[in-house]
């Protein structure tokens, strides 16, 4: 079924259901849901989160956004936040800014405009940010420099300072910087203007999930600045990035740096500390990569998420830039392994049993209210006994990935996909926008020790051929050959369907599942989405929340126990036979959809914990294991453990399918 088809069919069923109020158990209504107490601005969200009311005006995500390049540590970063309430006015994109001048409204940055959390909750394609700053004269002292950066704004930026145009940006979700010393007036107050185009409908640009028009499986956008926004002090010739790198006999790490302005004749020092101490140290030309032997290597695991602390210092002309960041030594592999190709964690067959997170927020959709609250999908995913996460078409804050690295999740990380059945086939310049920022995702994120592949497109969404994942793959094995790419999650459907026979990895949806796809010669196999038990809980619902085709359960006792039935034909038909990994859809509600682990708002956690942990744990302990022979007579099973077939056994989905991720 066409998309577009698809799309109008889910949209009708909806308008049926909620004209009857009823169709499926568990459709949820607006009524279901009480009054929420209104945020810092009087605006009320559709749904409260436990961190809602904590956000004020004083205290907007106020940790140090960059744990991996903290300046010069994280216990003591030289910054300054500039989080907070900006002046803030739509406009129509083509009339002068306003320089000087008061804008009619108040934004709280970081929150995205349509997100009740930032005061506004409501879109435009285009808008602008103002605020004045003034710049600590200890920033400037001795020649420094000053640089202004961005954790993420969508789509298009243009930063302007006191007028002076300092940063271009496109791309909705990675980071930018630019330095505005020269920008800069000697004494008083500097004006920072942030000219915003946002079309998110309107214009074949990756969205991922994002829509004007939410429903079903898409929802309610995010524009303009939704991420951190900071000053810094900095040498002229300054480090932009560190990334340590496991060697394979896992013994030590390749320690490689990037800069802002010159390093000729500059010299890096790069030293290694554990537990606190000084284990390896090296130097040299600040463009060379060194080499940190370990003494007694430790390794992260999600059982032991150890990370190592680097100190890095880069020196020219008698001036010393000094960073922090830190990683943990793993490797990642795809490995013949009692002649099934198997996913293998620091060379041992590891079962990557995890869950699809989509990362939204009632109360501020791209943007979590809070670092505890960003914490919690983390940590609570690790409570149920789950190692991965796949964080889906969507690229967070630097934060979360810290939080995943320190608790132990391996992560599966989703390009943000262009949109789904616009057709880009055609549109060659919106394929290369797509490249490009490909190519920044992970450049950006290639340190995180969490992140253990990379997955450029999910169900053919925006693929403009088969043969594009097969490219995009190469594309991304130049830039990092260490992790796994899965070249297309969702081979066996539904947009431009088909398996490029490219990547490490085959991968099936099937919902609910499991999926139980073969590896071949070459790839491992996993469950790329499978599951979506759908389970309603009153006052806990986003007003007017859609049906969901998954299936429904009646209690969270039925949800228990259809979640352990699933996983455990994934614990004896699929772990134990070669099958590397599996995602369940998903760890929380998201808007109209109700088939999370935890309601959308955070406050319920719907299954028995002790029993879902229980299974899990069971499932990645039997994916660790020699592959047995197979039971005599068990349907498929024979086919499956040979690799003569991509059929395995696996359950076919309903028709029509509106259930694609």
């Amino acid at each position: 079924m066409a998309w577009r088809a698809v799309r109008r069919w889910a949209g009708l069923l909806v308008a049926v259901c909620v004209g009857l109020v009823l169709c499926l158990p568990g459709t949820a209504r607006a009524a279901d849901t009480p009054p929420q107490p209104p945020t810092w601005s009087g605006k009320v969200a559709p749904l409260n989160t436990p961190w809602t009311t904590q956000v004020t005006p004083d205290n907007a995500l106020p940790d140090y956004p960059r744990p991996q390049l903290a300046r010069p540590s994280v216990a003591a970063p030289e910054w300054t936040n500039l989080n907070g309430l900006w002046q803030y006015q739509p406009t129509d994109g083509y009339s002068s800014l306003p320089f000087g001048k008061n804008l009619k409204q108040q934004i709280l940055v970081p929150y995205p405009t349509e997100s009740a959390l930032s005061g506004i909750q409501a879109h435009s394609d285009f808008m602008v940010y103002r605020r004045s700053v003034t710049v600590p004269a200890a920033y400037t002292a001795g020649g420094r420099h000053v640089r202004l950066n961005f954790g993420a704004v969508s789509y298009e930026a243009t930063v302007y300072v006191n007028k002076k145009l300092v940063a271009h940006h496109t791309g909705g979700y990675t980071a930018f910087s630019a330095d505005i010393t020269s920008a800069l007036k000697k004494n008083g107050a500097n004006e920072i203007l942030v000219a915003v185009h946002a079309p998110v409908d309107g214009a074949d640009i990756p969205v991922g999930k994002q829509s004007l028009k939410p429903g079903g499986i898409f929802y309610t956008a995010s524009s303009g600045i939704w991420q951190t926004v900071w000053m810094e002090p900095v040498q002229p010739a300054s480090i932009a990035s560190v990334v340590a790198t496991a060697r394979t006999n896992l013994k030590a790490f390749d320690v490689k740096a990037t800069f802002n302005g010159s390093v000729a004749n500059a010299t890096l020092k790069v030293t290694a500390f554990a537990d606190g101490k000084a284990v390896a140290s090296s130097s040299g030309s600040a463009t060379g990569t060194f080499r940190l032997n370990l003494p007694k290597p430790r390794r992260w695991s999600p059982t032991d998420p150890f990370l190592y602390t680097f100190k890095v210092s880069l020196t020219k002309n008698g001036r010393t830039d000094t960073v922090e960041s830190y990683a943990g030594l793993r490797t990642i592999a795809v490995k013949n392994v009692d002649g099934k190709q198997r996913i293998v964690l620091n060379g041992k067959p590891t079962f990557l049993l995890g869950t699809l997170d989509q990362g939204f927020w009632p109360d501020g959709i791209y943007t979590a209210p809070t670092d505890d609250a960003l914490k919690f999908d983390i940590q609570k995913t690790k409570d149920l006994g789950f190692n991965t996460i796949r964080k889906h078409i969507k690229i967070e804050p630097a934060r979360w990935y810290y939080w995943a690295d320190k608790l132990g999740l391996m992560v599966w990380q989703d390009a943000p996909s262009l949109p789904a059945g616009n057709g880009s086939g055609d549109n060659a310049s919106a394929q290369a926008d797509f490249r490009s920022e490909v190519s920044a995702m992970v450049n950006q994120l290639k340190g995180e020790t969490s992140i253990i592949g990379w997955i450029p497109f999910n169900e053919g969404w925006g693929q403009w051929s088969i043969q594009a994942a097969a490219d995009v793959t190469a594309q991304i094995k130049a830039i990092d050959p260490t992790r796994l790419v899965n070249s297309r999650s969702g081979a066996n459907c539904c947009e431009t369907p088909g398996d490029p026979g490219s990547g490490n990895i085959i991968d099936w949806h099937v919902y609910q599942g499991p999926a139980l796809p073969a590896p071949d010669a070459t790839r491992a196999s996993i469950d790329g989405e499978h599951g979506g038990l759908t389970l309603s809980v009153e006052g806990h619902r986003w007003p007017g929340a859609d049906v969901n085709p998954y299936g429904s359960v009646p209690d969270a006792a039925a949800l228990t126990k259809g979640y352990v039935e699933n996983t455990s034909v994934l614990r004896d038909v699929g772990a134990p036979y070669g099958l590397s990994g599996s995602i369940y859809t998903q760890i929380t509600d998201v808007e109209g959809e109700q088939n999370g682990l935890f309601t959308y708002d955070r406050k319920v956690e719907k299954p028995d914990e002790a029993a879902v942990r229980a299974i899990n744990l069971q499932t990645i302990a039997a994916g660790s294991q020699p592959i047995p022979a197979p039971p005599a007579g068990t349907p498929g099973l024979e086919e499956w453990v040979t690799g003569s077939s991509m059929t395995g056994r696996v359950r076919r989905p309903r028709t029509p399918r509106v259930t694609t991720r």
